[in-house]
């Protein structure tokens, strides 16, 4: 992702209106589950809850970990349901996900480095390490990130920084494991540059909203199973399936939350003791 140019989408007004569905875990065969839960089924609840909810939206996020074994089958249905929704989508891989086949189902555009859209400028990181849980975004992906940001603070634009691992700890040990591991030097960057309203990113499967220095540090509900906050050890929460939206205004202000499908009951194990 370090090096490819940025794609343009011109909303449809003022604002930016975005959503963000992350870890949706689709199987290679439709009907696969993840601790029971049609993975599937909560992927289709959840985007005809964008459909009622989120009319006018520009840019559809997948955050990672799109597919559970990164099966090319799994790609197609995403790129179906997505497409589904007429908004420009773009995806980043997680540690599920197999970067080659997203990009030869989805194609390369889907997988840009950074977006423009409005007064913002929406980089996209890659923190996936093949064959490790774990994130890291590396040298090429952190020269990604300053030139982008560089580029932003030159024309007055907004930055909205987007990746699959969390880059800082959330109080869930097993978790806290796999955070971004070069995170104080992506921390470097984004204090250098005052266009930075937020970071974004998927993998934790549960809601975060705080700050630091400033900047609204973001993550989201999973589209299918949810991890129970402030675990030492792997728990399954008995939330249900959600997504995130973001209004991004031409002035900088971020205005965000989570809409979660209340109105469906879903199955999940929530006595199992891990899911890898």
């Amino acid at each position: 992702m370090a090096g490819s140019a940025p794609v343009t989408v011109a909303p449809a007004g003022d604002t930016v209106r975005v959503v963000q569905l992350t870890d949706t875990h689709l199987c290679r065969d439709a009907g696969g589950t993840l601790l029971e839960m049609d993975t599937d089924h909560s992927l289709a609840v959840v985007i005809e809850r964008v459909r009622r909810e989120r009319e006018g939206l520009d840019i559809l996020l997948g955050t990672g970990d799109l597919a559970d074994g990164g099966a090319p089958q799994a790609y197609e249905r995403l790129r179906a349901c997505f497409d589904a929704l007429h908004a420009t989508n773009f995806w980043l891989p997680g540690n599920h996900d197999d970067r080659a086949a997203m990009e030869a189902v989805g194609g390369a555009g889907r997988l840009p480095g950074a977006i423009r859209a409005g007064n913002w400028l929406l980089i996209l990181l890659d923190s996936q390490v093949p064959g490790e849980v774990g994130g890291e975004l590396g040298a090429a992906e952190l020269a990604h990130l300053e030139d982008c940001l560089e580029q932003a603070e030159a024309a007055g634009s907004h930055a909205l920084v987007c990746l699959h691992h969390q880059p800082v700890t959330i109080g869930c040990g097993w978790l806290d494991e796999q955070m971004v591991a070069d995170a104080p030097a992506f921390f470097d960057l984004i204090d250098d540059f005052k266009c930075v309203r937020a970071v974004l990113w998927g993998h934790v499967h549960q809601e975060i909203d705080t700050q630091r220095n400033g900047v609204r540090l973001l993550a989201s509900p999973s589209t299918c199973v949810q991890f129970a906050p402030g675990c030492e050890n792997f728990k399954a929460d008995d939330k249900p399936p959600g997504y995130r939206w973001l209004d991004l205004a031409p002035d900088g202000a971020l205005a965000t939350g989570v809409s979660r499908v209340l109105d469906v009951t879903f199955e999940v194990d929530l006595e199992s003791g891990g899911y890898l």
